[in-house]
Order: C-alpha cells, then structure tokens, then sequence
C-alpha cells in the first residue's frame, strides 16, 4: 500500500501523466529492495483503483482518463520535501507460506477445466450457503482420515478464510455479555470477532505445556459461566507450543462438565515436522461441543480465502441462515478446482515438498539465531508451523526495537497484537515467506538493535 499511494502521489503532482509508462515489476522491486510479488500486488490495487491500465506485452501505464496534474510551483520553489514513507525491504510476517513454491500453475489450470466443465451450470444459480456438497465430504473426509474426527458432510461449513469461520462461529454460539476465555498471549483476530459478538474475554496464561488449564480450574470453580474458549493446541499462536496430553485431556473433561465450547483453531496443521501431528482436541470422542476451524490458505497461498469450521448441524444451520444475510456462498468454482487437486492426490505431493522445504528453511532460521541472537533471546526450535517465538533475555522496550528496526528496513509484527492491551510478551517472527539472505541480513540487523 506504501508503494501503491507514493505512485499515486506521483501522479497528483505531475511527476507521472496520463500515458506515462511505468518501469516493469521486476526493474520497480529490484529498486525498491522488496519482493517481486509485492510490487505486483500493488499494481494491481491501482490498476483495479483506475488509476493505471495494462496493455498486453507492453505493461502499465498511467490511465488516459485522468486530468493532468500540474505540479504545485509554489511548493517545488519552497522546496517543501514529502514526508518519505519507510519501504521495509525484509518483513517477518507471523507465519505466512512462502508463495514462491504455491502451486499456482496447477491450480490455475485445474480452475479453467471446471470452468470449462461446468461454468455455465455453476452460474446460473446459488448452492448451499454451507458451500458446495462435493467440497464439503471432500474436506470431511480429510479431516476425519487425517486428523482423526468423526465427521459427517453435514457438519462441515466452508467460509472464505478462517476468520470468517470463527466469526460466524461466534456469533452462532455467543450472546452479550457471555464469557470466554482466551489464551494470553494469543490471537487477537480472534478475540475481536468474539468481542464483536457481545462477549467478555478471560485471558488465561499460556506456558511450555500450553494453555495452564489450572487457571480455567480455578475460574470454574469460581462460578463463572464460561460459554466458550478459544484455543490453538497444535502449534500455540503465538508461542508455538503444543498443548500437552493431560491437559489436553483435562481441558475436554471440563468442556463436558461445565457445558462450554471448544473453539479449536487448527491454522497450520499441515505443516508438522515431527513422526507425526498430534490430533486435534475435536478429534477426541468424549467432546461433546466443539467447532473445529481450519484453512486452505496456509497449503495454496494467502490470497486464496477457503476456510472451513466443523461442529454440530444446529451450528451449521445457524451459520447459514446468518450468511446468507452477508455472502450468501463461497467461491464455488474455486473450491471445486481445489477438490480436482485434491482427487487427483496433486495437493498431497505439494504438501510432502513443501514440508521438507519448510524443515530445511526451519533449521537454516535455528542457526542463524543460534549465531547472532543465542545470548540474547531465549528461543525453543518448533516441531512445526512457519514461525519461531523469540523472548529476550533482558527487558527490553518491544515497541521501541519494532520502531528502531523499521528504521533500518526491518519490519516485524508488533509484539502488542499477541497481548491484553497493550501488554508484549516476545517476537513472533515468520520465516517461511523470506529467502536465505532475507532471513539472515534480518536476524543480524535485529541482533544489533536488541539489548544485550
């Protein structure tokens, strides 16, 4: 967007005028020390804005529609410099997929065959609001086959991306001024659609082990009536710790005597490192309320919104009548060209590459940090996901180091969107989605900038 709105400035003042040629992606991201796909993405915001237009096998120009702008005398003789937007030329994201490997060549062509197919048919009408039958056993059976559930098609709603899963989800399940509790540190996207569903939120600690479900013990036997908590057990958000057995086992055994709901975001099941991913709590027999959510994005790509929640047909049901207000369906025609991939056993070998590809790009992220951060964070190697949780060894102000690193080209995400207010706990630092180099020239500015 930085880059989107500095050429949309541009234009303003006249630098650029209508028919103006654009440099190409490649020249524009070489230049601005960023990846390729950045740039194009934010050709892309203009070009749908309007305010560039593509010519095949020529490239971008500034639209002939606009007026011209004329630059201002008066400030160019004043000499009254713009204000530079920082342009970070590394980011560790919270954990995104790395798009170079997303197996877009095949998906794209799976997609022209059903559109080829059935793309008449698919438009000439609306489907289930809970996505598309076919779909829906296709992700049943996957759920059931590799995560050990025990589902039925009818049970299963596809969304677009996981945050409209736990949206619906909550607005299913909750009323003004119910309880639920969250993990803290933990994920805030999360917390705001329960927040926008009316409910209060109790953060509960998080440790080696997990969520410390003593603590939801203790608040049970406080008389809280507690509707639901929201958990991420394979791979902790942010810490990437796993929930333990007992606790795990604990944490169903209290769901089923006080009457509240598992909410279970499995986000990066996929991508385990270990013998074997450890099942989800859903997955356990005795749980009797529940909603699993999950996402395609993390095995594709980011931009590709298919999420999905599994729990009881009188959720399900809930969740349609309420989308039908605000999408009415998903991306039929999307979600079929997924299936195809998935029929075909083509997204099973991309998932086998893109783990082994995943592990080694982890451990070349251990080493760098072992080399240039060992004595000044304390880090534990994930068995999976695609981030590592950094805490430093002695206080630091987070706030001030995210700002310091911005300076010198780094950006992280900041470390307040995993607390309680304003509260920051660690670095959540991504590394799936950068090269080698990237990785390194990052982890090497940021030990510069952390307090020893």
């Amino acid at each position: 967007m930085q880059i989107a709105d500095a050429i949309i400035h541009a234009i303003k003042i006249g630098k650029l005028s209508p028919g103006d040629a654009l440099p190409g992606s490649r020249q524009l991201a070489t230049k601005l020390l960023v990846n390729r796909n950045t740039v194009t993405m934010a050709l892309d915001v203009l070009s749908a804005e309007g305010w560039l237009v593509a010519q095949p096998r020529k490239g971008m120009f500034v639209a002939h529609m606009l007026p011209t702008f004329k630059a201002r005398k008066a400030i160019a003789k004043q000499r009254v410099e713009q204000p530079q937007l920082i342009k970070p030329h590394i980011f560790f994201d919270d954990g995104l997929p790395d798009t170079r490997i997303a197996p877009m060549d095949a998906l794209g062509a799976a997609y022209r065959q059903i559109f080829s197919r059935k793309g008449r048919w698919q438009m000439m009408g609306y489907s289930d609001a809970a996505g598309e039958e076919e779909f829906r056993i296709g992700i049943a059976q996957m759920l059931n086959y590799n995560r050990g559930m025990h589902l039925h098609p009818d049970q299963v709603f596809i969304t677009r991306g996981s945050q409209m899963a736990t949206f619906l989800a909550a607005h299913c399940l909750l009323v003004p001024g119910d309880l639920v509790a969250v993990e803290n540190p933990g994920y805030k996207a999360a917390w705001e659609a329960f927040e926008h569903a009316g409910a209060t939120l109790l953060p509960i600690r998080v440790d080696e082990d997990g969520i410390v479900v003593e603590e939801l013990k203790a608040m049970l036997a406080q008389k809280r009536r507690i509707k639901a908590i929201y958990v991420t057990p394979h791979h902790q958000f942010p810490t990437t710790v796993t929930l333990s057995l007992a606790r795990r086992l604990e944490l169903v055994e209290l769901s089923n005597r006080y009457g509240f709901t598992i909410i279970e975001d499995d986000y990066d099941n996929e991508f385990h490192f270990g013998q074997r991913p450890i099942f989800p709590v859903s997955s356990s027999e005795q749980l009797e309320n529940y909603v699993y959510i999950g996402t395609m994005s993390k095995i594709i790509a980011p931009a590709l919104r298919i999420g999905y929640f599994a729990a009881s047909p009188a959720i399900v049901a809930k969740a349609k009548a309420l989308r039908r207000i605000i999408d009415v369906q998903g991306d039929n025609m999307m979600t079929q060209a997924v299936l195809q991939l998935i029929d075909e056993g083509y997204l099973k070998r991309h998932l086998r590459k893109a783990t082994t590809h995943y592990r080694t790009k982890r451990d070349v992220f251990e080493e760098l940090i072992k080399t240039y951060l060992s004595d000044k964070v304390t880090c534990k190697k994930p068995q999976g996901g695609l981030a590592f949780w950094l805490i430093p060894n002695t206080a630091q102000d987070l706030d001030l180091l995210e700002k310091k690193l911005l300076k010198k080209g780094v950006a992280i995400v900041s470390p307040k969107n995993f607390g309680v207010g304003d509260t920051a706990f660690g670095l959540r630092l991504g590394y799936a989605s950068l090269d080698n180099a990237q990785l390194e020239q990052g982890i090497a500015i940021m030990a510069e900038m952390l307090l020893g």
